[in-house]
C-alpha cells in the first residue's frame, strides 16, 4: 500500500471544480452565518439588579444571603437532598460544591437593569445611576470581585423611551472608557425588541462608540430580549428571531427568553405565567433552531415564586425553582434568570446535579467513540460533539474538576474542546 492505488472515475476535473465554484457563494455564507460555538464561557444564569440598588457589595451579599439561606432551611446535605429528591449518592457533592460556589463565585453574570427593575426616573437620576454602575463595575474588574460577566440591561428602542435609553447606554460605556476601558466580561441587554431594525439600531450604535473610541470594530456585542410574540412571528407571518441574529450585523452574543412580558403578550393570565407554560416551549423552541450554529447562546427565563417565608414556604419555592431548572437543562437550555438571592441554591444545585449525575455515563461513551471500542450505543461525530459539550459545561461552572474528566476520559481540555468544535486553548 506505499502507492495510492488508481480506481476508475468517470467526473472530469472541470466537472468538479464547476461544482465548486457554483457553490462557493454557499460555502462563503454557511461559514459567516453559521461559525459553531464561540469557544468561550456560558453562565449559568443572569442575575438582574435594579440600576439604583446596585453596590460594591451586591454579589458578595447575595453569595452571603444565600449561604444563610441554607444554614437556616437546608443545614446539610441530607436536608437539601431531602428537599430536592437528591439521590444519596449525588446529596454531599453537590451540597459540598453549591456552598463552595457561594463562597467563592455566587454570581456568574450580573445585569444591571435600567428597565423593568429600574422603571421611569428624571434624567438627572438616571445620568447618576448609569455613571456609578460604570464606576463601580470598572472598580470591581480592578479588584477582582466582579462577577465573571457583568454589564447592563437598557431602555428598549421603542420611541417613549429610546432616547432615555440611547443615552444611559452611552453614559455607562462612556464612563467605562474614561476608568480605564471595557472589561473583557461586559454584556449588554436590549429589552423588548420587536422589529429587526430595532436590533441594527443597536449594532448602529456601538459601531458608532467603537469608531469615536477607536475600539476594534465588533468589540462590543450585545443579548437579545425574546419578550414579545413580533420576536418570534412577524406581521408578514413569518419567524422572527433569525432575522433579528442577521440584523445585529455579528454582534448578537445570546437570546434571552422573558418569561412575564411574552406570556401577558400572547394572554396567558398571570397565575399561568412560567418558563413551562406551552407559549414559551414554543418561544423557546424557535430561539434555539434560529440560534443552532450561530454562536448566538440561548437562555431560558425566570420565577417569579421568591423563596421567602417560613422554611415550607422557602421549600416549596426551590423544590419549583429546582424543576424548572432541571427541565431547562434537558432541553438544552443551559443558562436562566434568578430573581433572588434565595434563588442561587437551587440554581446551582440543579446544574450540579444535572452534570454530576451523568459523568460517567457521558465519558465512558466518549472515551468509547475516541478509541472506536465499540459498545451498546454506535455514537457518531455529532454526538461526540454533544458529549464532550456536557463535559465542558459542567468545568466551566465548577461541577466536575479537570481532574475526573482526564481520568475518566483520558482526554485534555483541548482535547475536548477539539471534539465539541471549540476554538482549541489550553486547559
Amino acid at each position: 500500500m506505499g502507492q495510492q492505488e488508481t480506481v476508475a472515475t468517470s467526473f472530469a476535473d472541470a466537472v468538479r471544480e464547476g461544482i465548486g465554484a457554483a457553490l462557493a457563494e454557499v460555502d462563503a455564507d454557511l461559514a459567516r452565518r453559521y461559525p459553531g460555538d464561540p469557544g468561550t464561557r456560558q453562565p449559568v444564569h443572569t442575575v438582574y439588579v435594579p440600576g439604583d440598588a446596585f453596590t460594591a457589595g451586591t454579589i458578595r451579599s447575595w453569595g452571603d444571603q444565600a449561604l444563610a439561606m441554607l444554614d437556616e432551611h437546608a443545614p446539610d446535605a441530607g436536608a437539601l437532598a431531602a428537599v430536592l429528591g437528591l439521590s444519596d449518592d449525588l446529596a454531599g457533592p453537590v451540597y459540598d460544591r453549591v456552598r463552595a460556589k457561594l463562597e467563592r463565585e455566587p454570581v456568574e453574570d450580573l445585569r444591571i437593569d435600567f428597565e423593568d427593575g429600574y422603571g421611569l426616573r428624571s434624567d438627572a437620576e438616571e445620568d447618576e445611576a448609569a455613571a456609578r454602575a460604570a464606576a463601580l463595575v470598572a472598580a470591581a474588574y480592578r479588584d477582582g470581585t466582579a462577577a465573571p460577566y457583568m454589564g447592563i440591561r437598557m431602555k428598549c428602542m421603542e420611541a417613549a423611551v429610546r432616547d432615555r435609553g440611547i443615552r444611559t447606554l452611552d453614559v455607562f460605556l462612556t464612563g467605562l472608557m474614561a476608568a480605564g476601558g471595557l472589561p473583557e466580561g461586559l454584556v449588554l441587554t436590549l429589552p423588548k425588541v420587536t422589529y429587526a431594525e430595532q436590533v441594527t439600531a443597536m449594532a448602529r450604535l456601538l459601531d458608532a462608540f467603537e469608531k469615536t473610541h477607536a475600539l476594534t470594530p465588533g468589540r462590543i456585542g450585545f443579548e437579545i430580549q425574546i419578550e414579545t410574540t413580533q420576536s418570534i412571528l412577524g406581521a408578514d407571518g413569518r419567524a422572527t428571531v433569525a432575522r433579528m441574529i442577521e440584523a445585529a450585523e455579528g454582534r448578537a452574543t445570546s437570546l434571552h427568553y422573558g418569561t412575564f412580558d411574552y406570556s401577558a403578550s400572547c394572554g396567558v393570565s398571570a397565575a399561568y405565567q412560567a418558563s413551562d407554560h406551552p407559549v414559551a416551549d414554543h418561544a423557546k423552541a424557535v430561539m434555539q433552531v434560529a440560534a443552532a450554529g450561530t454562536g448566538v447562546r440561548v437562555s431560558d427565563g425566570s420565577t417569579n415564586v421568591l423563596p421567602v417565608g417560613p422554611t415550607a414556604q422557602v421549600h416549596d419555592a426551590w423544590k419549583l425553582h429546582h424543576g424548572l431548572t432541571r427541565r431547562a437543562l434537558a432541553r438544552a437550555y443551559y443558562q436562566g434568570w434568578d430573581m433572588h438571592p434565595g434563588h442561587l441554591p437551587t440554581r446551582y444545585a440543579a446544574v450540579y446535579a444535572f452534570y454530576r449525575e451523568g459523568l460517567e455515563k457521558a465519558a465512558a461513551r466518549l472515551a468509547a467513540y475516541v478509541a472506536k471500542a465499540g459498545g451498546d450505543i454506535a455514537d457518531e461525530p455529532a454526538t461526540a460533539k454533544a458529549l464532550s459539550g456536557y463535559l465542558l459545561r459542567g468545568l466551566d461552572c465548577g461541577a466536575v474538576e479537570g481532574d475526573e474528566v482526564a481520568r475518566l476520559t483520558g482526554l485534555t481540555r483541548a482535547d475536548l474542546d477539539g471534539l465539541a468544535g471549540r476554538p482549541t486553548k489550553s486547559a
